[in-house]
Order: structure tokens, then C-alpha cells, then sequence
């Protein structure tokens, strides 16, 4: 059984890395509202990210876009980030928003779009030399729409060509994760449809290639957990990109549409050694706030993922494994629920206050006055976003 000291542990030293473009203007296909006080830039919103590691304590690194988040100084914008408290994590490419994609990026039948799409996933490196970042984050939306209008095999051989250039870039501890999802915006074949074609690619490309998990990105029905159980089982794991989906890339707070599906997820993550250092996965959010506050629905979501680690941990995992010698069906799915029924809030709270932070991270935001004081202050220029 898991010691309360343990537990404890666990929690102070978990860490959650928010995303960039969580804190623009970012909404849906068909609209965007736009907020007042809404970052400008890349330095605007790393200095909105900080106040959510401020206030909850476990969010010290923000994941970067590009172009969405490009410069002229990177080195610049990690200095920026280290004097506000945090750090710059994953650097997200982003081959899906130009003209020339129409029919595919790296796995495009087109051998000079292809380069292009290449050629800006090296600068992407670049830029996480630029930044110290360990981690690139690759999706792709390449895919097709019609039955016969390409080569699936050729796209596939397309696609390892172009991970394998990339990969050879990446030097020291630098890590390519590769993303998946089933459908959308590519409606007959997707090329990275599934964490199956993930793994494989990243299999063939080494051990620094791993794959991510988004929880929003699969059909209805599938057991996710299963998933995490089994790329942690084969260490390829790489990162999750945490939100919530009702009926299909929602992009929600994180444990808003089934919180029970995101403790299970976190007991395997528990049960197969994911919170360890040493695996170095990374639980990331990709979220888009629509109608809610930015900063307040990345502290939400944090919280959550913070909520649900807590009562995965809480797990009495000698228990559990006795009834399932057993084959005590019913008592082992009751070791599982009398956790997830476990109140944690006073145990994170109490956890905040012995690190000097207020108990309730979103009373104390809505304190502070930072709102307010952003709304007042980011006046002129053009708000970051989708501009959807």
C-alpha cells in the first residue's frame, strides 16, 4: 500500500506544462470570441502562463507553436521565461495552416512541399536549441479525403522518410514525440491515425522517438488507459496532451466530460512507473478556451489532472492485486472506486499551503487583480489567436 508520505511526494513533485496558444484567442471552426486582456505576443503569454504556475505551484514549463509563437530571439524569450519563474518546454510544429497543405505536409505527393514541410520542422529544432526545450511535438493533419486520390503505402513511406531526417537533427537529450488522432481534417485515410502507427514509426526511429497521448483524439468507446498501460509497458511513452471531448476534438477542460476516464488513466500511469522522473513523460494541456477565462481555465484544468494523480495515488495497489489473485471481480473494482471517491481537495490544499501558495488557486487568482489589470494594460496591437 502507498504510504501517505508517498503520496505526498508524488504530488509536490508532479509538474504540468501549459500551452501557449491556451491563453490566445482559440475557440472553434465556426467562431472565435475574443477576449479583453488576451496575450499580443509570445512574451505576453509566457507571462500568463507564470501566474498559473504561481498560483498552483506544479506548472513551471509552457509548451511553444510555431510560427504561432516565433521571434527573433529565442534565447530572449527563455530569459524572459526564467525571470517570471518558468521555463519553455515542448515546441510545437505546425505544418497544417498553409495553402501548400491542402493536400498533405511531409506526405504530400509533391517532392518541393514536402522539403518545405521538412525544412520547418528543422527549424523547429533549431528553435529548441534556441530555447534549451527537450522535446519537438509532431502532428500532422496529412491525410486524404477520397478513396484512390493517393498511395496510402507511399504516404506512409512519405512519412518515415521525413521523421528519420528529423530525428537524425536532434542531439543530446532531445526528444521527437509524434502525435495521433483518428480523423479530421482528413476524412478517409489519416496518416497518423492511431497510436499503433505511432509506435511503429517511432519504434523504427529510436529510442529518444515516443509517442503522445491526446486524450481527445480517439473513437468512441476506446479504453485509453489500455493504451497508456501498454506504451508505458514498452517505454514509448512519451507525453500526454491533456482535455476533454464529448464527441470529438472538443479541446475542453481536462476531466470536464468524464473525470472517472482521467483517474483511470492516471492509476495506470501510477501502476506503470509514469510519475517516476526517470520515465520522462509529460503531462501536458492542449486546450482551447472558447467562452471561458484563459488563465482560469488552465488553473481548472491543472487542478483536475492534480485530483485525479491524487486519488489514482490513493489506490491501495496491495489490495487491488490480492482480489485479483482472487478473482474477486467485485472487490477489485471496489478497491478502484473507493478511491476515486475519495474527497482530495483538503489534501491538495494542505499540500499548497506547506509550499507557501493560497489553498484554492482560483479564489486566489481572482484576487489578485491580474485580470484586471491585463485588460487594462493590453490595449492596441492584435490579440493572438486562430483569427478563426
Amino acid at each position: 500500500m502507498t504510504t501517505a508520505s508517498a503520496v505526498r511526494a508524488a504530488l509536490k513533485g508532479q509538474q504540468i506544462e501549459t500551452p501557449s496558444w491556451a491563453y490566445g484567442n482559440s475557440g472553434t471552426r465556426f467562431k472565435v470570441f475574443a477576449q479583453q486582456g488576451v496575450p499580443r505576443d509570445p512574451f505576453e503569454k509566457i507571462a500568463d502562463a507564470a501566474q498559473v504556475h504561481a498560483f498552483t505551484g506544479v506548472a513551471p514549463t509552457v509548451s511553444l507553436h510555431i510560427p504561432w509563437d516565433k521571434v527573433a530571439d529565442y534565447a530572449a524569450l527563455a530569459k524572459h521565461a526564467a525571470d517570471l519563474g518558468v521555463r519553455i518546454g515542448a515546441i510545437n510544429a505546425n505544418v497544417f495552416q498553409d495553402d501548400d497543405y491542402m493536400l498533405g505536409s511531409v506526405t504530400n505527393p509533391d517532392p518541393r512541399i514536402r522539403r518545405k514541410a521538412v525544412d520547418h520542422l528543422l527549424e523547429c529544432v533549431d528553435v529548441m536549441d534556441g530555447t534549451g526545450s527537450r522535446d519537438l511535438k509532431l502532428w500532422f493533419s496529412d491525410g486524404t479525403n477520397y478513396p484512390g486520390q493517393d498511395d496510402i503505402r507511399a504516404r506512409q513511406d512519405r512519412l518515415a522518410e521525413a521523421l528519420a531526417e528529423v530525428y537524425a537533427r536532434l542531439t543530446g537529450e532531445q526528444r521527437l514525440i509524434l502525435e495521433y488522432k483518428f480523423f479530421e481534417p482528413a476524412f478517409y485515410t489519416t496518416d497518423v491515425p492511431d497510436w499503433g502507427t505511432a509506435y511503429a514509426h517511432c519504434l523504427k526511429l529510436g529510442e529518444r522517438a515516443k509517442v503522445v497521448v491526446d486524450t481527445g483524439h480517439h473513437a468512441p468507446g476506446t479504453n485509453i488507459e489500455f493504451i497508456v498501460a501498454f506504451l508505458l509497458r514498452e517505454g514509448k511513452l512519451g507525453a500526454f496532451d491533456f482535455n476533454s471531448r464529448f464527441y470529438a476534438d472538443d479541446d475542453l477542460m481536462v476531466g470536464a466530460a468524464d473525470p472517472f476516464q482521467l483517474f483511470r488513466i492516471m492509476h495506470e500511469v501510477v501502476r506503470g512507473g509514469g510519475l517516476d522522473p526517470a520515465s520522462e513523460v509529460a503531462f501536458m494541456l492542449d486546450q482551447c478556451h472558447n467562452i471561458e477565462p484563459k488563465i482560469p481555465g488552465q488553473i481548472r484544468s491543472v487542478m483536475n489532472v492534480q485530483e485525479a494523480t491524487a486519488k489514482a495515488l490513493l489506490v491501495d495497489a496491495d489490495a487491488l492485486a490480492a482480489a485479483q489473485r482472487a478473482g474477486d471481480v467485485l472487490g477489485a473494482n471496489a478497491v478502484l472506486m473507493d478511491a476515486y471517491n475519495t474527497d482530495v481537495r483538503a489534501l491538495l490544499a494542505e499540500l499548497r499551503d506547506e509550499a507557501g501558495l493560497a489553498p484554492d488557486p482560483m479564489a486566489a487568482y481572482a484576487r489578485s487583480g491580474y485580470a484586471e489589470r491585463i485588460k487594462a494594460e493590453r490595449v492596441g496591437g492584435t490579440q493572438a489567436g486562430w483569427g478563426a
